[in-house]
């Protein structure tokens, strides 16, 4: 009977250690399989690059006034639904950005 007690004591210790142990690569293989929280101001890297590929006309890599002004203007006109030259705050809540509006902006 003391025989069959250590054995089954030594089969208990075996598994809690082969758990314990494997614990660690279950942890790594989550973190590596869960998606990297994106730096935010690597997002706002990309999106400012967007924006100057969006009103950089003349693509000289910078934005002059002109090129701000027309693209300005042209977003003004495009959330201005109902053309009284003013913009309302649901004219405001409603803007988004289309890139493809702007393409032939300042051209």
């Amino acid at each position: 009977m003391l025989g069959r007690m250590k054995i089954a004591r030594f089969i208990v210790i075996i598994a809690m250690l082969i758990t314990t142990l494997a614990m660690p690569g279950i942890s790594v293989a989550q973190k590596a399989a869960a998606p990297k929280p994106q730096d935010k101001l690597a997002i706002g890297q990309e999106q400012a690059e967007q924006l100057l590929l969006l009103i950089d006309t003349d693509k000289s890599g910078k934005i002059s006034k002109q090129e701000w002004m027309k693209f300005m203007e042209a977003e003004f006109d495009r959330l201005d639904q109902d053309k009284k030259g003013q913009l309302d705050v649901k004219e405001l809540t409603q803007s988004k950005l289309r890139v493809s509006h702007f393409i032939n902006v300042g051209k």
